[in-house]
């Protein structure tokens, strides 16, 4: 089985990129963040003529998330169970027996802001809703843009970078407690050089051909899904296309 994340940063400004990914890469699960697409709008048509099922929720030009499979959808839920519900962040679904969560966690904005305050509250909340709905020996991946390098390694200046809303102690904190509920990083699993990113910021100019990068995406997974994981790899052909998004997908393989 073949599990991908890619941040899209608008999906029908991506649309080309995403469909064309798909239809060379064949993965049994695609999720989506930051569609910033009106669920009216959503561009479905597209991903029916290459046989991939759909399932989305968004919002006019901010967040958005959804899922592709070639094969059925089931169990899905989106938000969290209490308010807000904050649908257009967080999705759950299975596929041939396998969960997955994708999430599109806030960015922060500024340390000193309520942006940021949320950001924290936002992976409490879902930590809880790990604890309270699933168990840690259960078939299960956490994905998406996170917003969080968790390492030095996943900068490219953790000097320069030091303080910001993606790398700073509390976003450290926050993110590792949601993950030692059961969670692998599947990505450093099985990578452990540096200079591996998934996010190249477009305001830095020549930011992707310097290779200056952040690592904000990821595929997290239960020790019952991680122990089945071949590889995990960063494909970044997709940020060199016309038109790119900042991000690029993230792909792991398993023995399922």
């Amino acid at each position: 089985m073949k599990v991908a994340t890619f941040n899209v940063n608008s999906l029908r400004a991506r649309l080309e990129i995403v469909v064309g990914w798909l239809r060379d890469n064949r993965p049994d699960m695609l999720a989506v963040q930051e569609t910033k697409v009106q669920d009216p709008d959503f561009p479905g048509e597209a991903f029916d003529e290459i046989g991939y099922r759909y399932i989305f929720r968004g919002q006019k030009s901010y967040n958005g998330v959804a899922l592709f499979s070639p094969n059925p959808i089931r169990e899905v839920e989106f938000g969290f169970p209490d308010e807000p519900k904050d649908e257009p962040r967080l999705l759950r679904a299975s596929v041939n027996g396998l969960t997955i969560v994708n999430t599109y966690v806030p960015q922060g904005f500024l340390p000193d802001s309520d942006k940021f305050r949320y950001k924290l509250e936002w992976f409490a909340r879902l930590g809880a809703y790990f604890r309270s709905g699933f168990k840690p020996t259960d078939p299960l991946l956490w994905v998406g843009d996170l917003n969080v390098a968790p390492e030095p390694i996943d900068v490219y200046d953790p000097e320069a970078l030091a303080g910001h809303v993606c790398f700073r102690p509390e976003v450290h904190e926050a993110l590792q407690a949601v993950m030692a509920w059961g969670f692998t990083d599947l990505f450093r699993l099985h990578c452990s050089e540096p200079g591996q990113y998934s996010f190249w910021d477009y305001r830095a100019g020549n930011a992707f051909r310097q290779n200056l990068g952040w690592r904000l995406d990821h595929i997290m997974g239960t020790q019952t899904v991680s122990q089945r994981c071949r590889r995990c790899t960063i494909d970044k052909g997709p940020r060199g296309a016309v038109r790119p998004s900042d991000h690029t997908p993230v792909v792991a393989e398993f023995d399922i």
